[in-house]
């Protein structure tokens, strides 16, 4: 892995870990530093994604969710009635 791509990969996980750290002190659903810490953890991925590209000409098997942050939850619970009855792989995170 070249040395870009490395780097972005390394900031990426830095920002997980700092998302869920934030998270896990979240002392409202309105807290100033979990908002922080999603958008260093999305500036971190789109880095790593454009690294991927440009150095390999490789894409990553999810994307962003580029949708307004003031939807409420019944306007995501809309959007993904639909996929009920759809094939949708589960995984375990603990296997």
């Amino acid at each position: 892995m070249s040395e870009t791509a490395q780097r972005a990969l390394q900031v990426l996980v830095a920002s997980l870990e700092r998302h869920l750290a934030a998270v896990d002190a979240a002392r409202s659903g309105d807290d100033a530093a979990v908002d922080e810490a999603y958008d260093a953890l999305a500036t971190a991925f789109e880095r790593y994604e454009e690294a991927l590209d440009l150095e390999y000409a490789e894409d990553l098997p999810f994307v962003l969710d580029e949708s307004s942050d003031d939807l409420d939850d019944e306007d995501d619970d809309e959007e993904f009635d639909g996929l009920a009855g759809e094939d949708i792989e589960e995984f375990d995170l603990n296997s």
